[in-house]
């Protein structure tokens, strides 16, 4: 019976420690995206690590096997002889034995013999057991930064902090993309501002081939639709004024409203574009319509 008993706890220690082995490899998976090839760490690791737990249990069962066979010989010899054999002190469990080594504390009429010879105003220091408090707080660091070290620098499982780092500035380029895009779509006709960078220009140039040059040619000349070239305009020719007409059209004369096929975004960069038409003088250049528009120069 006794023997069935420490079988199981042998093979309990063992499947706990395999546990506690496997518990970091559970949170390799969630940095799979940061650390390139980590799936396959974990699963190699996994495997060693059922390979030196299968190796421990049974070196384990091994000397567990061969100190009884020693314990039966040894009872055969003192039977042989006709001795008696000694029987086993019974000890205090390992647990109880350290927290009472730890926690011992010298009795008052003892304290003499572990005195210092530090005195402060007649204060004299005792040589005695820290509290157990601190003490457990102690080994608890120790275990802590044991596990930490092993964690993040022995078996590199944990983010590094230039992983880290990289991780959380992936997340704030996202965000901060999110944050424009839908600053971009907050424009509108009445706080448009002409872009000027040539990123922005060139999107509203390709926007511009591809939705508008059908009707106002592809240099703005004019086709079906007026030209946007010359310094006459039909719906005023500030940037407010064309933003308004990309976006609501002027159904009546065939231009649709582009706010429904079209973000704000996409309407303010076209729009701009259209601002640079201006003075190109292009060939084949559509009769101007409209009036004369002359920009307001700020004082």
């Amino acid at each position: 019976m006794k023997t069935r008993f420490k079988i199981k706890k042998i093979f309990i220690i063992s499947l706990a420690s395999l546990i506690c082995l496997i518990q970091p490899l559970t949170a390799t998976a969630a940095v799979n995206e940061v650390v390139p090839g980590g799936l396959a760490r974990m699963l190699g690791d996994l495997f060693l690590m059922f390979g030196l737990f299968f190796i421990a249990t049974i070196i384990a069962f091994l000397f567990y096997f061969a100190f009884q066979l020693m314990a039966v010989q040894k009872r055969r010899l003192y039977k042989e002889k006709g001795l008696e054999y000694p029987k086993k002190v019974v000890r205090e469990p390992l647990l109880q034995r350290l927290y009472k080594k730890a926690t011992a504390t010298i009795p008052l009429e003892k304290e003499a013999d572990i005195l210092l010879d530090h005195n402060y105003d007649g204060i004299q220091e005792l040589d005695n057991n820290l509290p157990p408090w601190w003490i457990a707080l102690f080994y608890l660091g120790v275990a802590a930064g044991t596990v930490y070290f092993l964690y993040y620098h022995y078996f590199d499982y944990g983010l590094s902090s230039g992983e880290a780092y990289a991780l959380e500035m992936k997340y704030a380029n996202e965000a901060q993309a999110r944050f424009l895009e839908k600053q971009a779509n907050l424009v509108n006709e009445s706080t448009v501002e002409a872009l000027l960078d040539e990123s922005s220009l060139a999107s509203g140039a390709a926007i511009f081939k591809t939705s508008c040059a059908a009707c106002h040619g592809f240099q703005g000349e004019g086709l079906v639709g007026p030209n946007l070239t010359d310094d006459y305009w039909i719906h005023g020719g500030d940037i407010k004024s064309v933003f308004k007409t990309v976006k609501y059209g002027v159904p009546q004369k065939g231009m649709i409203p582009w706010k429904t096929q079209m973000n704000s975004a996409s309407m303010h960069q076209v729009s701009s574009y259209i601002m640079t038409l201006k003075g190109t003088s292009p060939p084949n250049q559509k009769e101007a319509q409209g009036e004369l528009y002359v920009e307001e120069k700020q004082q």
